[in-house]
């Protein structure tokens, strides 16, 4: 029988490939992806302290394996209200800095209830940063420099993944989302 935490990395890698590299939301995914240098930890942090001490468990981590490229911290249970998910990674973004991670790690993030301060919440642009649980992604500063030197124009990959998502629009991206939070479910 497979565990929760595999059941959650499972929905997590599912998501990752089919919308985030399948729609190409972020260009520079599939080859970390499919050269498996992606770290998927799974915390049942339940406080803000625990929270923090996962992240910086994570910083560890990626200062420790270099072959790791990048690091998905998934609170399965934790932080599901997206109002005080965002209140953490203010404060998860100034304790990296505190800690001295400014310019090595950049701390990107994804939550179900995604909401750009400036659309609706049922705007389809939404799912561009939407996935099936809470997640903070940590992403070596060095490889996004890298990725972007080879890269015409990323400036407008945020613009095109809107238009894309909207393209689609909200049902097809909500069901995109569904799928994978329902992939493994007993």
């Amino acid at each position: 029988m497979i565990s929760q935490t595999n059941k959650v990395i499972a929905q997590t890698r599912h998501w990752l490939e089919n919308v985030v590299i399948g729609l190409n939301f972020c260009p520079f995914a599939k080859p970390v992806f499919e050269q498996d240098k992606i770290h998927y930890q799974v915390s049942d942090a339940q406080s803000l302290e625990c929270c923090l001490e996962d992240l910086m468990a994570e910083t560890e981590r990626l200062d420790k394996h270099s072959e790791i490229e990048t690091s998905l911290l998934i609170f399965e249970s934790s932080l599901q209200d997206f109002d005080n998910f965002l209140d953490v990674l203010d404060i998860a973004d100034d304790l990296m800095i505190e800690q001295g991670y400014e310019g090595i790690y950049q701390l990107a993030s994804f939550h179900p209830d995604y909401c750009f301060s400036d659309s609706e919440v049922d705007d389809p642009a939404n799912y561009t940063n939407r996935a099936p649980y809470p997640i903070f992604h940590l992403l070596r500063e060095q490889s996004i420099e890298s990725a972007l030197a080879h890269f015409n124009n990323p400036e407008n990959i945020p613009r095109a993944n809107i238009q894309l998502a909207r393209e689609l629009g909200h049902t097809k991206m909500q069901s995109l989302l569904e799928t994978a939070k329902k992939l493994n479910k007993d």
